[in-house]
């Protein structure tokens, strides 16, 4: 199957057939999908939270806007940010990239200096809200690599953030959940999978210059 054909293949999936399992294999493909997402400066403020659990599935309902697809679907994706990016955080990157790629200090160091100068300049929303463009990111590809695996999805903006916190208790690991994704395979008599996409021709979105 095509790119193409795999994107005309998702559609934001409304009910899913809750007798369908993704395969392990497929699951690690996603996790490493997620891995290997593009993030701003490779710094990936951002954890995946990958639930197979009915009942706490269920559990997510009430507090997911009564959306069933949490409850319906094989897994759950929660995306999540780091809310405490310091100078600590920004020095295990480069001890990252020095232990992987054998930089030598000398070179990593005017730009270690500038993202820890940068970042303790930056107010605690702005920091929040870069991190969460970094899993918007992340959601992205994940959308395009499970059309690709013929796995349905449905991104959601529409959850409780705080309670979401609450249940998986990520503030005690300086976490924040800020998007959710479901996953798994759609259940036949969801109406949304017959329908024609709705998209505005080319020329209205695409502005080639030469």
């Amino acid at each position: 199957m095509s790119i193409i054909e795999a994107l005309q293949f998702r559609y934001a999936t409304k009910k899913f057939d809750d007798n369908k399992f993704v395969s392990e294999p497929d699951i690690n493909i996603i996790k490493e999908a997620f891995n290997l997402t593009a993030t701003s400066y490779g710094l990936q403020p951002i954890k995946l939270i990958v639930l197979k659990n009915k009942s706490l599935q269920s559990d997510l309902v009430p507090i997911t806007m009564n959306q069933e697809q949490v409850a319906q679907a094989s897994h759950v994706l929660v995306f999540c940010i780091d809310s405490k990016i310091d100078a600590n955080y920004i020095e295990t990157y480069f001890n990252r990239i020095k232990k992987i790629r054998q930089t030598p200090d000398d070179i990593l160091k005017g730009f270690k200096d500038y993202l820890i100068s940068d970042f303790n300049t930056k107010s605690q929303e702005n920091i929040e809200l870069w991190a969460t463009n970094q899993a918007y990111l992340a959601m992205g590809n994940l959308l395009t690599v499970c059309a690709n695996l013929r796995i349905d999805a449905c991104p959601m903006e529409g959850f409780l953030s705080n309670e979401y916190d609450n249940k998986f208790k990520l503030k005690d690991k300086d976490l924040k959940s800020v998007l959710v994704m479901p996953i798994g395979y759609r259940a036949q008599d969801d109406f949304m999978s017959k329908l024609k996409k709705v998209r505005k021709p080319l020329d209205e979105v695409i502005i080639d210059l030469s």
